[in-house]
Protein backbone atom coordinates (compact mmCIF):
# COMPACT_ATOMS: atom_id res chain seq x y z
CA UNK A 1 0.00 0.00 0.00
CA UNK A 2 1.10 3.46 -1.30
CA UNK A 3 1.86 6.46 1.51
CA UNK A 4 2.05 10.11 1.44
CA UNK A 5 5.05 12.11 3.55
CA UNK A 6 5.58 15.31 4.17
CA UNK A 7 9.27 16.68 4.53
CA UNK A 8 10.68 20.01 5.85
CA UNK A 9 11.50 22.31 8.92
CA UNK A 10 10.23 20.77 11.71
CA UNK A 11 7.66 23.80 11.97
CA UNK A 12 6.18 23.62 8.60
CA UNK A 13 5.44 19.61 8.53
CA UNK A 14 4.19 18.92 12.56
CA UNK A 15 0.77 19.98 11.49
CA UNK A 16 0.48 17.39 9.40
CA UNK A 17 0.46 14.69 11.88
CA UNK A 18 -2.85 15.42 12.44
CA UNK A 19 -4.15 14.53 9.24
CA UNK A 20 -2.34 10.84 9.38
CA UNK A 21 0.59 11.84 7.42
CA UNK A 22 4.01 10.54 8.30
CA UNK A 23 6.34 13.17 9.04
CA UNK A 24 9.97 13.83 8.13
CA UNK A 25 11.77 16.58 10.25
CA UNK A 26 14.94 17.90 8.18
CA UNK A 27 18.10 20.08 8.80
CA UNK A 28 20.31 19.82 6.59
CA UNK A 29 20.87 19.57 2.26
CA UNK A 30 22.45 16.10 2.92
CA UNK A 31 19.63 14.40 5.17
CA UNK A 32 16.63 15.82 2.94
CA UNK A 33 18.82 14.40 -0.01
CA UNK A 34 18.65 11.12 1.80
CA UNK A 35 15.46 10.99 2.91
CA UNK A 36 13.64 11.93 -0.59
CA UNK A 37 15.70 8.95 -1.95
CA UNK A 38 14.45 6.45 1.18
CA UNK A 39 10.74 7.41 0.69
CA UNK A 40 10.85 7.01 -2.96
CA UNK A 41 12.43 3.48 -2.25
CA UNK A 42 10.02 2.81 0.22
CA UNK A 43 6.64 3.10 -1.57
CA UNK A 44 6.03 6.89 -1.08
CA UNK A 45 3.53 7.86 -3.59
CA UNK A 46 3.77 11.32 -2.77
CA UNK A 47 6.44 13.22 -1.17
CA UNK A 48 5.29 16.61 -0.05
CA UNK A 49 8.77 18.81 0.84
CA UNK A 50 8.63 22.57 1.58
CA UNK A 51 9.95 24.90 -0.88
CA UNK A 52 12.79 25.46 1.74
CA UNK A 53 13.88 22.26 1.90
CA UNK A 54 13.35 22.21 -1.99
CA UNK A 55 15.77 24.36 -2.35
CA UNK A 56 18.40 22.57 -1.31
CA UNK A 57 17.53 19.10 -2.91
CA UNK A 58 16.74 19.99 -6.42
CA UNK A 59 19.14 17.31 -7.57
CA UNK A 60 17.44 14.57 -5.90
CA UNK A 61 13.45 16.22 -6.65
CA UNK A 62 14.53 16.37 -9.95
CA UNK A 63 15.90 12.55 -10.45
CA UNK A 64 12.26 11.74 -9.26
CA UNK A 65 10.28 14.20 -11.98
CA UNK A 66 9.67 12.20 -15.09
CA UNK A 67 8.90 9.08 -12.87
CA UNK A 68 4.91 8.03 -12.02
CA UNK A 69 6.09 7.71 -8.48
CA UNK A 70 6.57 8.76 -6.47
CA UNK A 71 4.82 12.45 -6.80
CA UNK A 72 7.18 15.27 -5.08
CA UNK A 73 5.38 18.52 -4.53
CA UNK A 74 6.57 21.58 -3.24
CA UNK A 75 4.60 23.34 -0.99
CA UNK A 76 4.80 26.45 1.14
CA UNK A 77 6.76 25.86 4.77
CA UNK A 78 5.52 28.58 7.79
CA UNK A 79 7.50 30.63 6.33
CA UNK A 80 4.86 31.76 3.76
CA UNK A 81 5.43 31.10 -0.42
CA UNK A 82 8.51 32.03 -2.56
CA UNK A 83 6.31 30.62 -5.75
CA UNK A 84 8.52 28.09 -6.16
CA UNK A 85 5.25 25.20 -6.19
CA UNK A 86 2.98 27.23 -8.12
CA UNK A 87 6.24 27.46 -10.70
CA UNK A 88 6.43 23.50 -10.79
CA UNK A 89 2.62 23.57 -11.28
CA UNK A 90 3.43 25.44 -14.56
CA UNK A 91 6.02 23.85 -15.85
CA UNK A 92 4.03 20.62 -15.21
CA UNK A 93 1.28 21.90 -17.19
CA UNK A 94 3.90 23.04 -19.62
CA UNK A 95 5.18 19.64 -20.37
CA UNK A 96 1.88 18.15 -20.42
CA UNK A 97 0.35 20.35 -22.77
CA UNK A 98 2.71 22.74 -24.88
CA UNK A 99 1.01 25.58 -23.68
CA UNK A 100 1.47 27.77 -20.34
CA UNK A 101 -2.58 27.17 -19.37
CA UNK A 102 -1.46 29.33 -15.99
CA UNK A 103 -1.13 32.45 -17.42
CA UNK A 104 -1.28 35.44 -14.89
CA UNK A 105 -3.46 38.48 -15.63
CA UNK A 106 -2.04 40.99 -13.33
Amino acid sequence: MYKVAVLGDKDSVLGFLALGIDIFPVHSADEIKKTIHRLAEDEYAIIYITEQAALQAKEAIAKYKDNELPAIIVIPGIQGSMGIGMNEVRESAKRATGMDLLIDED
